[in-house]
């Protein structure tokens, strides 16, 4: 029995086809809404702004424990002593970071040789001059990085998350 429904797409007409959609695809990109130009920006997250230090409070290469955005988050703080891509402060070298592990939540821990955050679970490793990416280890997203501005007095706020943090399903407070 043959089927009458079926359309006989040459290679011209298929390779039409997928340029046009690749077009389509490219100047969806490229007309996309203000302030969603690239995927990082899509994936921030805004919670409320929360003073977690001060610039004072800080050493270089030390880690200061905070919890953003609410207790049952913990994290870190760090004057890291050399300039970084989304550090903030005077020196532009300070980040903070979720310290649960994306894999499976164990607590990470600061090795300040090489300024990673280390899981003692599976041995994950996260990059803090890098915006927390994964360098090694079975963790399958980067660490969650807090975003951060200081204010003329050199206190550090938090306002926002660029991941998921760990156990949870979404990145919405609850009241």
């Amino acid at each position: 029995m043959k089927c009458n429904k079926l359309v006989d797409v040459g290679r011209r007409q298929f390779l039409r086809g997928g340029a046009i959609s690749a077009v389509g695809a490219a100047a969806a990109a490229t007309f996309a809404a203000p302030g969603q130009a690239n995927a990082q920006a899509l994936a921030r997250v805004e919670y409320p702004a929360n003073r977690l230090a001060n610039v004072a409070d800080l050493k270089p290469n030390e880690p200061l424990d905070i919890a953003y955005p609410d207790a049952d988050s913990p994290g870190v703080l760090i004057k890291l002593g050399t300039p970084v891509p989304g550090g903030v402060g005077p020196d532009g070298d300070i980040v903070a970071y979720s310290v649960l592990c994306p894999h499976k939540g164990w607590t990470l821990s600061y090795n300040a040789g090489d300024k990673t955050l280390n899981c003692p679970g599976h041995f994950s490793r996260f990059d803090c001059e890098a915006g927390g990416q994964q360098t090694w280890g079975h963790a399958t997203q980067n660490l969650p990085q807090f975003k951060l501005q200081v204010t003329d007095a050199g206190d550090i706020i938090a306002d926002g998350v660029d991941e998921l943090i760990y156990g949870r399903l979404s990145n919405v407070l609850t009241a």
